[in-house]
This record gives C-alpha cells, structure tokens and sequence, in this order.
C-alpha cells in the first residue's frame, strides 16, 4: 500500500510561519502537516515512515551514529508538534523536553551569560546536572549538543566549531558533562546550509 501525498503549493515565501527545524526545508514540513492530518492510523504510519526515509536519504552521513535512527524520529515528532498519532519505533519523550517551550525556572533571562543558546537550553543544562549517568542522558547530552551547534551556527557568531559546543557544554553544566570528542558525533546538516550560503553569496 503507498501514501499519495499531493501536497500543492510548496512556496517558500519568507513570510511564511517559520520552519521548526529548518535543515529539513518546508517540502519535509509540509509532508508532517499532512500526515498529522491524515484520519486513519494506518495512513498517518504508512506516511510517517515514508517521511523518515525521505530524512534518511538527505543526510546519509549521520548513518554511522549510534542513534541515527532514534534522531530522526525525534525530529519527525518535534516537527508534528507531537501532533502525530502514530505507533512510534522509539520513545521520543527525550525530544519532547527539548522542543517544549520551558516553563518559568530558577534561571532568569538577565542571568543567562550566551543569549543565543536561549532558555531552553539553559534548563536542559540544569536538568543535565541532576541526571545520573546512563542511557537517558547520554540521549538528551546528545540532543543539547547537536542543538547548541545548530544555535550556534544560525546566530552566525562565526564559530560552531565541536570544540567550542563541548567546552560550552561542560562549562553551562559546572562539568558534569564532559563530551568526548573522539568518539562523539555531532550531526553533520550544518555544512550543506553552510554551503548553500556560500554558494548563494557569490552569485
């Protein structure tokens, strides 16, 4: 059984709402819009694994992470907004703390010291001091890090460098976590948009 999708009007008008996670592109976005909408379960399954392979396809190179596959359906459920009904292969609960817009903490603005890691990371990094060790948290240290360098890199501070997310991380979280950088992987989606820009900028 396949799942048409006849998504019409795919325009990228810049004053459209603005993408969740930009690296995927609007067509992505527009494909988890219609399958949220989708009414029977077995269409919104058939659809959502359609989409995921699609994600698959784009970075082929993140394959080689150990939870490449667990990634890419936090992403598709932080893109549904997790809206989408669906019998899910991983627990996305993990995705759901980093997407959820943070709840009044302990840590006002004025005392954030890197504005453009913003107030959600700066709860992760509290939540982090309090996890024990193990599988849990070396799956949200894994979520903060590729989303610190993604924040680094739209901010445009010049550096979103492996190095400088992992001293942040240890730093934000008084070195309770420490990233191991010959054996951690970070997401590699950022070099295609960089290279989009270049190449943009000297047309």
């Amino acid at each position: 059984m396949t799942i048409q999708m006849n998504i019409q009007g795919l325009d990228y008008n810049t004053q459209r709402e603005k993408l969740i996670l930009p690296e995927y592109g609007r067509e992505i976005q527009n494909m988890v819009d219609h399958a949220v909408s989708l009414p029977t379960k077995q269409e919104r399954q058939l659809c959502a694994e359609t989409i995921v392979a699609i994600m698959d396809r784009m970075y082929p190179q993140n394959r080689e992470n150990a939870d490449y596959k667990q990634k890419l359906w936090d992403h598709l459920a932080i893109m549904s907004d997790f809206k989408l009904d669906i019998d899910w292969p991983y627990n996305v609960e993990q995705a759901k703390r980093m997407a959820t817009k943070p709840q009044p903490m302990d840590y006002p603005m004025t005392r954030i010291p890197v504005r453009h890691y913003g107030k959600m990371l700066f709860e992760i990094f509290e939540q982090l001091k309090q996890m024990e060790p193990g599988e849990e948290r070396d799956h949200l240290v894994r979520l903060a890090a590729n989303q610190m360098k993604r924040n680094l890199y739209q901010w445009s501070h010049g550096s979103c460098d492996d190095e400088k997310v992992a001293s942040d991380l240890a730093r934000f979280t008084d070195g309770k976590i420490q990233i191991d950088l010959d054996s951690f992987r970070f997401e590699k989606m950022e070099a295609r948009e960089r290279d989009r820009k270049r190449s943009n900028k000297k047309k």
